[in-house]
């Protein structure tokens, strides 16, 4: 069934206004998520999609792929071209949702249309964090975290270019990676001690980080970039990055990996509770009445910690989004929550890190721990009150499907907890009456 979006001239202002049933600001994971929870429930309510960003309908994930030469972007698409059309949305592309007006349910964009609204979702995901430094703003400079900064650097680098990728975390390995497998040479600078320290313990990181430098990559911990300068052709292009310790790394590009801040302009100009990210219940709901809010912007809850934050992982936002979705249409749905998890495979080395990986030290607290950043291979539990509240797995990654299941479902582990660091753990380990959980899910 087609429908058209209801126009109307506003004279007073010189501008348009629309109307939609459903306004979906954000067209990555959370928003599309929500279009199919939506259509499962309503077919026919019209659904008005607002993104920012000039593409949609690429797996944000994969844009180190793209850099690395390995897929193009076709590869990356994760749903059909015809989905928009099929499932019957109306899509701006290249908008910013730039007012929010939950009383009379409209937003304004900024070409000044005005869209009036039952339900909003705001899935505006978050912005990489730019550091005020000296000499950001010269030509070669980037961030990493869409699809046209991906291809902006890929069109810049070249076989022997030299690139200092600021920040050690999870977009900063992933970027320094594909820029190796480019014929590139790496720099990265951390300022923390260790690599990856929001996801991997100082053992972990260790074993990431030997192979990481194996790779031809130097690592520089405990500095970050003071000043970036200009080449002797021409200062307004980079040539170099100058650190905290004084020295000077020459380089052609500078990638800034940091981090992402949750945009949340819209909803607090609107007057919607926030936090770091915007608050939401157990339906997505944010604290205005028809308004909900999904995926990096939003803090939902955590099983583990019991409390909502921040958890920007690409899983969480599509279960977000679709709660959200089901609710917006009519259908109660409740987010179960989830957790900090990231399955990942950096230069070889295969690793899973979910839930609590570095705890604070008490009584009710117990860590266990099998082989070395030597070995290579490494093994971490954390329990609290004899349940698993987090693991670390490098390189024997083979369980943590089982591991994970006993983080989520809070299961007392205490009587066999030795048994999940043995080298032959499997289901045949664990009670019977927990097998046959376990199988009833296979």
């Amino acid at each position: 069934m087609r429908f058209q979006l209801s126009k109307r001239r506003l004279t007073s202002q010189g501008g348009r206004s629309m109307k939609a049933k459903y306004v979906i600001v954000g067209g990555s994971a959370a928003g599309i998520a929500a279009v199919e929870a939506i259509r499962e429930v309503d077919p026919s309510g019209e659904i008005l999609l607002v993104s920012e960003e000039p593409s949609t309908n690429y797996s944000r994930p994969m844009i180190s792929e793209l850099l690395a030469g390995e897929t193009n972007v076709q590869g990356m698409k994760y749903r059909e071209d015809i989905f928009w059309e099929k499932n019957n949305v109306h899509v701006l592309i290249g908008k910013a949702a730039v007012r929010l007006n939950v009383e009379s349910k409209v937003v304004e964009l900024d070409d000044g249309v005005k869209v009036e609204f039952d339900r909003l979702l705001l899935a505006t995901g978050g912005r990489p964090y730019v550091p005020k430094i000296e000499g950001i703003n010269r030509e070669g400079v980037f961030t990493f975290t869409t699809l046209s900064d991906a291809e902006r650097l890929a069109a810049r680098i070249k076989t022997g270019s030299r690139a200092v990728v600021i920040g050690g975390g999870l977009i900063g390995v992933s970027a320094a990676e594909a820029l190796v497998k480019r014929g590139v040479k790496v720099t990265v600078v951390e300022f923390k001690h260790t690599i990856l320290n929001l996801i991997l313990d100082e053992t972990a990181s260790r074993i990431v980080e030997n192979a990481v430098r194996k790779s031809g990559v130097e690592v520089v911990t405990g500095q970050t970039v003071q000043r970036v300068i200009g080449n002797h052709e021409d200062d307004s292009v980079v040539g170099g990055a100058v650190l905290t310790n004084g020295e000077h790394v020459p380089c052609e590009v500078i990638v800034i990996a940091i981090g992402v801040v949750p945009r949340t302009e819209l909803a607090v100009t609107a007057g919607l509770k926030t936090n770091r990210g915007i608050l939401v219940d157990a339906h997505m709901r944010t604290s205005a009445y028809g308004v909900y809010a999904a995926g990096d912007v939003a803090e939902a809850y955590d099983f583990v910690l019991n409390e909502n934050r921040l958890l920007a992982l690409w899983p969480l936002a599509v279960m977000e989004g679709r709660v959200a979705g089901y609710n917006m249409a009519g259908k109660e749905v409740v987010y179960a929550g989830g957790t900090s998890m990231s399955t990942l495979k950096y230069f070889g080395v295969p690793v899973v890190s979910v839930g609590v990986i570095n705890p604070k030290t008490d009584e009710l607290t117990e860590v266990l721990t099998k082989g070395n950043a030597d070995e290579g291979i490494y093994k971490k539990l954390v329990l609290r009150e004899g349940r698993l509240e987090g693991f670390i797995l490098v390189k024997d990654i083979e369980k943590a499907g089982i591991l994970t299941h006993l983080v989520k479902n809070k299961t007392a582990v205490e009587k066999f907890k030795h048994e999940l660091l043995s080298d032959d753990f499997g289901l045949v380990k664990l009670p019977p009456s927990l097998r046959r959980k376990l199988y009833m899910r296979v």
